[in-house]
């Protein structure tokens, strides 16, 4: 279940008044760029790409807080009822599937940090959750831009970014070209900087 779209914008705008920060502009870059992306594949639902986009990151409503925005995010969309956005939650910072490449502090118990792991293991990857990775990969605060700029970015910031992560966001974004028949690049909002 989800959020309607006027709801998950309500959401959005209250936690921005318990943590305010840049984050919450780079969750509305990241929903934009997901409806748009998925505008252009067949079978997929623009409205949901939107919801699951704005809310990825809904967990830094709760504090400044590296792995613990993921926990946090996922229990709120849980405890809300809201099962589709708590897994995009879960799943966005791992587009490998694996905790351990974790880019940022582990800033949470060692039980939380089971609980993440068992619930990726339990999770099969779709389209929602491919997209919101790439999305959030792609989306800084101001707007889209290109991949490789911003996880230069997340590298310079935190002193490393996992060779595989970085492999894996590339082939997302090979995927989301075949799956439009163009270069997402062309997709994303003309007024997002580099288009």
């Amino acid at each position: 279940m989800l959020p309607t779209r006027e709801e998950a914008e309500r959401i959005l705008a209250e936690a921005e008044k318990c943590n305010p920060g840049p984050w919450g502009n780079h969750s509305r870059i990241v929903a934009v760029c997901a409806e748009r992306i998925a505008a252009c594949v067949e079978g997929m639902d623009t409205e949901k790409a939107y919801i699951v986009g704005l809310m990825h990151d809904i967990g830094r409503k709760f504090g400044v807080k590296h792995l613990g925005h993921v926990y946090d995010g996922y229990h709120y969309m849980m405890d809300l009822g809201y099962e589709e956005a708590a897994r995009v939650c879960l799943t966005h910072s791992f587009s490998t599937g694996d905790m351990k490449e974790y880019i940022g502090n582990f800033d949470i118990t060692e039980e939380q940090q089971k609980e993440i792991e068992e619930a990726l293991a339990r999770t099969v990857y779709d389209d929602y959750d491919r997209l919101v990775q790439l999305c959030d990969s792609l989306s800084g605060t101001y707007g889209a831009v290109d991949m490789e700029i911003r996880m230069g970015d997340v590298k310079r910031r935190y002193g490393r970014y996992p060779q595989n992560k970085w492999d894996q966001n590339m082939a997302l974004k090979r995927y989301f070209d075949e799956k439009t028949g163009r270069d997402i690049y062309e997709i994303l909002p003309p007024d997002t900087p580099g288009n």
